[in-house]
């Protein structure tokens, strides 16, 4: 009857802060525990007397590890039910949606994995992988749970691997990443949606009981209609600085899925991984298959403490050369399209180094000769340089460019063929396409099945090629402009195997050519953010978040980019797109890493003049906005004007954009905006930077101390005659 009563009164107490006043009540479960700990937080399960693995313990750290052992029985761990499940199996006890299903060389559907070891390797003195062997003993089939621990920056990447020993293939049916399991009273998603120049538009709800799926279909280009990335709040929207929230993305650039499932006792089931949409993958005996990696951070203090955590990692682990430089560039597109000669270039590379950029791109037209690529109608596949336009070739460009002191860079889109091109009438076999059906373009092109190893060959020879011959080659824009229809290949004897063997094989390209180049910058582009993730953004520097440039949409777009991406692989240009003068486009692409699509011809001198100081401070300011700590002021979606500012490591210099977002009457700044992430005892210089010549700062500025700044803030005075602002903060000495 005390067992009873005590379990009774501790049933209401699901919150994790009371957990401690609780912990001497309780009586100590039995099994073995795994704490998976960070910096401030715990992942825990629990092995127990079955040899089940449970998820057991999720949310902040503890300071005495052994209390672990009591939240089985808080929490009502029930041995007979799996909703807790770190890895729940289909076919057996398991009555919610599985992480994985199977179908046996015999037939059989069931799969019970039970608990078989775990080995923890070191990596570095901050980075940990933790293995966890689970076994089906019926069936000889294996999996193991992988989580790399990132412990000062508060991230775990988790992925799975799974092999059979049986005497034929058996077939994964579902194969997820990963399988979390939290518990709150209520949850809230956060997740993004859009199309083409309309990425990353934001929605938010409650999460209620049933399955929310977020997932795409498409093959590749696969983030066009949302990317796989989410946060999840606990027991109430999450804040910039409160609240309790777990953000998430998986790395992976094809068909993705993430299930959301609310269990009848209120516990969240979060399932992410490949899209077994057609993809009931075929697997050899002996085979090991390795799923994507979900990378994920939980945050005690709101979304900005998150989205920090995730930068920091992100520029330390997975970005190529994340702690290093970025080059400002101009970019030729839209400024000739695909109507541009020796003579023409030759000025652009001057009007570069006139400018003040690092480097010049050639982007889309360069090649095709028999299917000359004049418009986007041929040549994708032919890439020969095109005589009739650059009958000197690539290396007199990147001649020229040195010549002007500056790099040169080209665009290419290596995955793609059109109908009307040589590789098409030589290479039918290559071509991702039913032989039934008529062919469905998008952009009036097909794509190369990278599932065949002689595809992935001619495609890394293309990009080698170009390297080769052009050793001062400087820098790669990728570009991947259609998605898959009708999905078949010539090469698949299954082709179940297909949509998850073409990510595979487009991975082992990239990975090759960032092997064989591991410094060049790289820009990761699909047609805008078709393909913003951290599976293929491994191998490059930065992603070109969209194709819509006006800059007012770019403000939202680079906002909600920036809760899991740095700002140094945001690649942000200036164009004619919008009415906003050129002072508010460059000062919106200066957020992340900066970029000009422009004729620099056709400025005024102010204009020039202008862009050319601009380039210089964005030069100055670049460690606080690439390497630096990045502070959401206020949101464009509930203001009349955005702040976002980024303080450097050592928090002796900052910078913040301010930009007008609501043109009614009135509208502006009117109160100090308090600032965020500064040193209290130091004091700063402040200034008004990127002013338009002819203009005076409308700040006050002078030199005021971090605390009176975070305590009081500052006023930008932004309003209709000042759309943008640009304040530069150094530390008083």
């Amino acid at each position: 009857m005390l067992r009873f009563s005590l379990m009774k009164i501790l049933s209401y107490f699901k919150g994790i802060g009371l957990l401690l006043f609780l912990c001497p009540l309780a009586v100590k479960a039995q099994g073995t525990f795994i704490p998976v700990e960070t910096k401030d937080d715990a992942l825990v399960l629990h092995v127990t007397g079955e040899g089940d693995l449970n998820t057991v313990y999720f949310g902040k750290k503890l300071s005495d590890p052994k209390e672990y052992q009591i939240t089985p029985q808080l929490y009502h761990e029930d041995e007979t039910d799996m909703r807790n499940s770190a890895y729940t199996t289909a076919g057996t006890r398991n009555l919610l949606e599985p992480a994985i299903a199977v179908t046996h060389a015999d037939g059989n559907k069931s799969l019970a994995l039970k608990y078989a070891g775990q080995s923890t390797e070191k990596i570095n003195a901050d980075v940990s992988l933790i293995h966890i062997r689970l076994e089906d003993p019926a069936y000889h089939t294996e999996v193991t749970l992988h989580y790399q621990v990132y412990y000062t920056d508060n991230v775990i990447e988790q992925w799975s691997t799974i092999v059979h020993h049986e005497k034929r293939s058996i077939r994964l049916d579902k194969y997820a990443s990963a399988n979390l399991y939290l518990q709150a009273k209520s949850y809230w998603l956060r997740h993004y949606h859009g199309d083409w120049a309309k990425e990353m538009r934001p929605e938010e709800e409650k999460l209620t009981h049933g399955i929310k799926t977020l997932d795409s279909k498409l093959g590749t280009r696969a983030d066009l209609f949302g990317p796989p990335s989410f946060m999840v709040s606990l027991n109430k929207p999450a804040t910039e600085d409160e609240g309790e929230v777990l953000l998430g993305n998986l790395e992976w650039s094809g068909n993705y899925r993430i299930d959301f499932e609310i269990d009848p006792s209120n516990g969240l089931r979060l399932l992410a991984g490949i899209n077994n949409y057609a993809s009931d993958y075929s697997l050899k005996p002996g085979e090991e298959f390795e799923t994507p990696k979900l990378v994920y951070t939980l945050s005690q203090h709101g979304k900005g403490e998150a989205s920090r955590n995730l930068q920091d990692w992100a520029r330390k682990y997975k970005i190529v050369d994340g702690e290093g430089p970025r080059l400002t560039l101009l970019n030729n597109w839209e400024s000739t399209y695909f109507d541009f000669n020796e003579d023409k270039l030759s000025q652009l590379l001057k009007d570069t180094q006139k400018l003040g950029a690092d480097l010049f791109l050639l982007d889309d037209g360069w090649f095709g000769n028999k299917y000359p690529r004049n418009d986007d109608h041929a040549g994708l596949g032919d890439w020969q340089v095109n005589k009739a336009k650059l009958p000197d070739g690539i290396a007199f460009l990147v001649k020229e460019a040195e010549k002007n002191d500056i790099k040169f860079g080209i665009w290419v889109e290596p995955e793609m063929v059109n109908p009307k091109s040589e590789l098409y009438e030589k290479h039918p076999d290559w071509v991702v396409k039913q032989p039934q059906r008529p062919e469905y373009y998008m952009r009036n092109q097909l794509v190369l099945d990278l599932s065949n190893p002689k595809v992935q060959e001619f495609v890394f020879n293309t990009i080698n090629g170009l390297f080769t011959q052009n050793p001062n080659l400087a820098y790669i824009k990728w570009d991947c402009n259609s998605v898959i229809y009708n999905a078949y290949s010539a090469y698949e004897k299954d082709q179940a195997n297909f949509y998850v063997d073409y990510v595979k094989g487009l991975y082992k390209v990239m990975g090759r050519i960032r092997a064989k180049y591991p410094k060049v910058p790289m820009m990761l582009c699909s047609g805008g953010g078709g393909r913003v993730d951290y599976g293929a953004l491994q191998y490059f520097t930065e992603f070109w978040p969209s194709d819509d440039t006006e800059p007012l949409e770019r403000i939202f777009i680079q906002w909600e980019y920036s809760y899991f991406y740095p700002a140094l692989t945001s690649a942000n240009h200036v164009t004619n797109w919008g009415k906003e003068p050129i002072k508010y486009r460059v000062d919106v692409a200066m957020m992340g890493k900066l970029g000009f699509d422009i004729v620099v011809s056709k400025l005024s001198p102010d204009e020039l003049s202008f862009c050319q100081d601009a380039i210089k401070n964005y030069k100055a300011y670049s460690g606080a906005i690439w390497h630096g700590e990045q502070y959401r002021l206020q949101s464009p979606w509930d203001n009349d004007a955005a702040s976002i500012l980024y303080v450097d490591t050592t928090k002796s210099q900052a910078i913040i954009f301010n930009y007008l977002i609501n043109n009614r009457y009135g509208a502006g700044t009117h109160l100090p905006i308090k600032l965020k992430g500064l040193d209290p005892n130091k004091h700063y210089a402040i200034k008004e930077i990127n002013l338009y010549p002819g203009t005076k700062s409308g700040i006050k500025e002078g030199v005021y101390s971090g605390d009176f700044l975070m305590t009081v803030g500052i006023n930008p005075e932004v309003h209709e005659g000042r759309t943008s602002v640009v304040i530069g903060m150094d530390e008083a000495k």
